[in-house]
């Protein structure tokens, strides 16, 4: 998807991973990250991990001084939230064009991580956790 904001193409793309869900806009420009209205440095704590997470799939198509990224972010822990936008902005950048799906998809920008806490099942403390077995 994309609209027009003070004449500048811009690219939308969500992003999921775990509780966490991504909203992304990539607007052109000299590769600046805000996440939450914050700095992506500052949001992500200055975690290199996280950090190149959010980038990897700017990198990969070799754009990262070509878009500012502007993401709302909300659920789960920074590192949910960190795949989240690697996926939303995968997402975005298939939009900006055709050509780049292939390449993203290879890399694994585009699958969703399916992993996510199981449900409490009842008779059970946790998931799977059984309470302490007591014959006599």
């Amino acid at each position: 998807m994309n609209s027009q904001i003070k004449n500048k193409a811009v690219y939308w793309g969500t992003g999921r991973r775990k509780t966490s869900v991504a909203r992304v806009r990539l607007i052109p420009g000299n590769g600046q990250i805000k996440i939450n209205g914050r700095s992506g440095d500052d949001y992500l704590n200055f975690n290199p991990s996280h950090l190149n997470a959010v980038k990897s799939p700017l990198i990969t198509l070799g754009l990262e001084n070509s878009y500012d990224t502007i993401v709302n972010v909300y659920g789960g822990g920074l590192t949910g939230q960190a795949d989240a936008i690697k996926q939303g902005s995968a997402r975005a950048l298939c939009g900006l064009s055709p050509d780049n799906r292939k390449p993203l998809k290879t890399e694994g920008h585009l699958s969703r991580d399916p992993r996510a806490k199981e449900r409490r099942k009842y008779g059970l403390k946790k998931a799977r956790k059984a309470p302490q077995f007591s014959k006599r």
